[in-house]
């Protein structure tokens, strides 16, 4: 479960200080999707680095599973990171000297050695969207929309309960992105995991079960017709 209550983030300017986030609350149950959309500059990328805990509020309360993340020192709050927390971003972010399967078993990486497990695992999510015969290939050697797939099933190795998807359609056509938003709402589903997604995309933002829109700073959930 995802709990974001009264959440309030500010940056300190030359004059006053430029208030991006004002008193965003937001609560998604395991199993739910949502697309967070507005005009650029308002505050979107803000409140996902917040979710994602890279980026501390300066009010309010964050809830991921019942633990307030901002309450671990920096070490334990990288680790919850990384086995709760998966992230896809709209340039994916893949290694270029790494294999699809190298790049796949990176959140590994973080407690070691990749163990038996995770390398079926990191294989399993492979063939699962449908890159079962590049597992050994470059991200080079791979298409916008494959790259993309390699990057969700990255976000997913650590079985996470929420994911954070940063336009994950942004640099795609529009058939890559239709397939790329029904592979990652399946996944999503598999896990029953929380997906909040950032975007401009319409039919990306129609595709998620609820949507809000961040205006000035301000979160509000939109009518669904």
């Amino acid at each position: 479960m995802l709990i974001v209550d009264h959440v309030k983030k500010s940056y300190p300017t030359v004059g006053q200080p430029l208030t991006v986030l004002h008193d965003v609350s937001l609560r998604l149950e395991p199993g739910q999707s949502a697309a967070i959309v507005g005009p650029s500059g308002t505050g979107k990328t803000t409140l996902l680095q917040i979710l994602g805990t890279l980026d501390r509020p300066d009010e309010g309360d964050v809830s991921i599973n019942g633990t307030d993340p901002f309450s671990l020192d920096e070490k334990a709050r990288a680790a919850f990171r990384n086995q709760t927390i998966g992230f896809v971003f709209q340039d994916h972010h893949l290694l270029p000297q790494l294999s699809v399967l190298e790049n796949v078993l990176i959140p590994a990486l973080a407690t070691g050695k990749p163990s038996a497990s995770d390398t079926h695992r990191a294989e399993t999510l492979i063939d699962a969207v449908g890159l079962g015969q590049r597992s050994t290939h470059l991200p080079g050697e791979l298409s916008g929309g494959e790259r993309e797939r390699v990057a969700i099933a990255r976000a997913m190795l650590m079985r996470p309960t929420l994911i954070l998807a940063d336009e994950p359609t942004g640099n795609l056509d529009s058939k890559t992105a239709t397939d790329i938003t029904h592979l990652l709402l399946r996944l999503q589903a598999d896990e029953n995991a929380v997906l909040v997604t950032v975007t401009h995309s319409l039919a990306l933002a129609d595709a998620m079960q609820s949507q809000f829109e961040l205006n000035e700073g301000r979160l509000v959930e939109k009518s669904m017709a």
